[in-house]
C-alpha cells in the first residue's frame, strides 16, 4: 500500500475572521479548513493547513519539504505574502511539488511568477448561475464528474483571462450574465504539476459542494510528484555515442 499524499492547505485566513463578514458565517472556521476536512476523509490523503499571519505564513522549508501538493486560497493580501516565501514555494514547485491554486488566488504571487503574467481577467460579483463544463473528459481531474457541474451563486470571472495557454484545459465556465472562463487549466512547470481551479468566492458556500469536493480532490491526486518519474538532467554531460 502506498504512503498517503501529504497536502498543505494555505488561506489567507482573514475574510472569515472580519467581524460581520459573510465569509465567517459560511466557513466559520476558515476555508482552508473545510477543505482539509474532505481531504482528510479520503483515506489515502493527510491534509494540514497554514494561513497567512502564521510565521513564514506557515510555510516554512521544513513544512514545504513534507508537502506533495500544496492548496493556494488568497484574495486581498497577496501584497502581504513575503517574497522569500514565494521563492521557497517556487523551487519546490520545480522540484517536484503539485500546486492548486483556487479562485482568487489568480492574483497571488506565486501563480504570477509561475504563469509569467498578470493573470488578469473581468469579474462581477452578483451571485449568478456558474455552469462549469467538462471539456476534457479522460483527464483524471475529470474523473468521477458528469458533463458539467452548476453552481446556482457564484462571483463571475470572464476573458480574457491574461495566462498562458495551458497544456491541458479541462474545465470552461459559463455564466448567467453571459461570460465564459477557461475555470480548470493545466500546467507542468519543471517537475512539478499547477492546476488552476476557478470557483471559490468567500461568500458562497462553493467548497461544501461534492462535485467541487470531487474536483479538487482529483487534482491533489493529479499534481502529486512521481514516485519514480525520470528526473532532468541540466548542463555539461558526456556523449552517449562514440564521437
Amino acid at each position: 500500500m502506498s504512503a498517503p499524499l501529504n497536502v498543505t492547505v494555505w488561506n489567507e485566513f482573514r475574510h472569515e475572521r472580519h467581524a460581520g463578514h459573510e465569509a465567517g458565517v459560511v466557513y466559520p472556521d476558515g476555508m482552508h479548513q473545510t477543505i482539509a476536512a474532505f481531504l482528510n476523509a479520503t483515506g489515502d490523503i493527510v491534509a494540514g493547513t497554514a494561513t497567512l499571519d502564521e510565521p513564514e505564513h506557515g510555510l516554512t522549508q521544513d513544512v514545504l519539504d513534507a508537502t506533495d501538493v500544496l492548496i493556494w486560497w488568497g484574495h486581498c493580501a497577496h501584497h502581504e505574502v513575503a517574497d522569500a516565501v514565494v521563492a521557497r514555494v517556487h523551487q519546490r514547485v520545480l522540484d517536484g511539488m503539485g500546486l492548486v491554486v483556487l479562485h482568487s488566488g489568480h492574483f497571488s504571487k506565486i501563480f504570477q511568477r509561475l504563469m509569467g503574467t498578470g493573470c488578469n481577467l473581468k469579474w462581477r460579483e452578483a451571485g449568478e448561475n456558474e455552469r462549469l463544463w467538462v471539456i476534457e473528459r479522460g483527464h483524471p481531474i475529470a474523473e468521477g464528474l458528469g458533463e458539467w457541474i452548476d453552481l446556482p451563486h457564484e462571483e463571475m470571472y470572464g476573458e480574457p483571462f491574461d495566462i498562458p495557454a495551458p497544456d491541458t484545459l479541462v474545465f470552461v465556465s459559463w455564466f448567467k450574465g453571459g461570460e465564459v472562463f477557461r475555470s480548470g487549466a493545466c500546467y507542468h512547470r519543471g517537475h512539478g504539476k499547477v492546476f488552476y481551479f476557478r470557483p471559490g468566492h468567500e461568500t458562497f458556500p462553493t467548497y461544501h459542494n461534492p462535485e467541487i469536493q470531487k474536483v479538487i480532490t482529483n487534482a491533489v491526486r493529479w499534481a502529486a510528484p512521481l514516485q519514480n518519474g525520470p528526473r532532468m538532467v541540466f548542463g555539461n554531460v558526456q556523449p552517449l555515442e562514440t564521437l
